[in-house]
Parts: C-alpha cells; sequence; structure tokens
C-alpha cells in the first residue's frame, strides 16, 4: 500500500508558479509510476504529466510551462508550474502505478491517488 499526499497548491496571479508536491510513504516512490492529473469544475480528469524510470513525459497544453521531476532522497515528486494561466485552475492529483508498466495518460490505470490540492489562477 502506498499513500500520496499533495501539497504546494494555492492563489496565484496569471503569469506566476507554483511548485506542487507529492510525498509518498509506503513505498519508495521509485518503484511506481507516479503521474499528475487535474479536474476542473465540469470537466473529465485530464493527464497533466508523468515520470517513471522510461522518462518523464508532459501534455501538450502544458508543455513549455509545466515540469515534472521526482527527489529519491525525499521519496517526492513535484510539479513546477510557470506562467500559470486562469484555465490551469483546477484541483491537482498525484497517482501512482506500478512502475513496470510505465506512466500513463488514462486515469483508470493509476491504483492510488492522493486528496488533491486546489490551484487558482486569477486573471
Amino acid at each position: 500500500q502506498v499513500q500520496l499526499v499533495e501539497s504546494g497548491g494555492g492563489l496565484v496571479q496569471a503569469g506566476g508558479s507554483l511548485r506542487l508536491s507529492c510525498a509518498v510513504s509506503g513505498r519508495t516512490f521509485n518503484q511506481y509510476a507516479m503521474g499528475w492529473f487535474r479536474q476542473a469544475p465540469g470537466k473529465e480528469r485530464e493527464f497533466v504529466a508523468g515520470i517513471s524510470w522510461s522518462g518523464a513525459s508532459i501534455s501538450d497544453f502544458v508543455k513549455g510551462r509545466f515540469t515534472i521531476s521526482g527527489d529519491n532522497a525525499k521519496n517526492t515528486v513535484y510539479l513546477q508550474m510557470n506562467s500559470l494561466k486562469p484555465e490551469d485552475t483546477a484541483a491537482y492529483y498525484c497517482a501512482a502505478r506500478s512502475g513496470i508498466f510505465g506512466a500513463s495518460q488514462n486515469a483508470a490505470r493509476y491504483d492510488f491517488w492522493g486528496q488533491g490540492t486546489q490551484v487558482t489562477v486569477s486573471s
């Protein structure tokens, strides 16, 4: 069993930055493929970024603005978000699945989820 706890969300003006953290407990995160997803009100949950043994992936709509990384010593995965836009407003979730398969853009393929952290970008 693994537990995921997100932090770092908040209110920021357009053009600003936030760094989300996902603290992993129960196992070391590099045994898993990790993903960041987001969900805005009335919309489906969408893939933002993923990281695993095979590398990192970023969705086209945040490419060049967001970066995913991991810190083995802290057992934490990060999502650095720069040049934020009002359309980035959403609840952001960290997720984990078996590392054998690598990260996936399909939320249904993840076994563990954090509680989410809210990001609100004002115009």
